[in-house]
């Protein structure tokens, strides 16, 4: 016969870890997998912290939510929020390299600075992406192309500036990054993908024999 604090103790204990692996890495995901691009913000304490708390429950725990939180998620190489606009630490400076090993993607968002880049949006040995071994995909987002519209004339520091400061930093991820096949581009309706600064970006990843895909979220 059962006793009663043996019954106690077995409903308050859970064996996680003799759940089945794929069972296992659904409930990570379900906790840890976000619907964002992570990306430096005052917010995280309260929408990121949290979840990474799992890292803590024990090493084998760890192992496995941190493979799924870095592999899983978009990481933003240059910071939009403006508290940390002008960083000379973006996050993947921020980043153990065991973590950034596993890292999958990662996304580039050209727009945000146009007139005057910021000081730290350079792709160097500093910004740990040789340690991303793991990245297969760079999602490229632009927000405008001051080539493309008189509209810009009169603000723009020259005509192809833009253009070229991107083009240079995307070739500089190619180069630090081998292991990227694949680069998705995105952009608002207002850039059209004949537009100046897109078609420097598409040459260079036909330069670099990237395969390049289409994102939908501006349509």
């Amino acid at each position: 016969m059962t006793s009663s604090s043996s019954v106690t103790e077995s409903s308050q204990h859970f064996r996680f870890f003799d759940l089945p692996s794929e069972l296992r890495v659904t409930i990570h995901e379900l906790i840890l997998l976000l619907p964002n691009t992570v990306d430096l913000d005052p917010t995280n304490y309260q929408n990121i912290a949290p979840r990474l708390r799992l890292f803590l429950v024990s090493r084998r725990m760890h192992e496995e939510a941190y493979r799924t939180f870095y592999g899983g998620n978009t990481f933003r190489l240059f910071p939009l929020h403006g508290r940390f606009f002008h960083t000379k630490l973006p996050l993947l400076s921020r980043i153990p390299p065991r973590y950034r090993a596993t890292m999958n993607t990662i996304e580039l968002r050209l727009g945000p600075g146009w007139t005057a880049p910021p000081k730290g949006w350079v792709v160097d040995q500093h910004i740990g992406l040789s340690d991303a071994r793991a990245l297969r995909l760079l999602k490229i987002f632009v927000e405008c192309d001051p080539a493309s519209d008189d509209i810009f004339e009169g603000f723009r520091v020259g005509h192809d500036f833009y253009t070229i400061f991107c083009r240079g930093l995307v070739k500089k991820i190619y180069d630090y990054v081998p292991s990227l096949d694949e680069v998705q581009f995105n952009a608002y309706p207002s850039v059209p993908k004949n537009s100046p600064l897109m078609q420097a970006l598409l040459r260079e990843a036909a330069i670099s024999k990237k395969r390049i895909t289409w994102g939908l979220e501006g349509g």
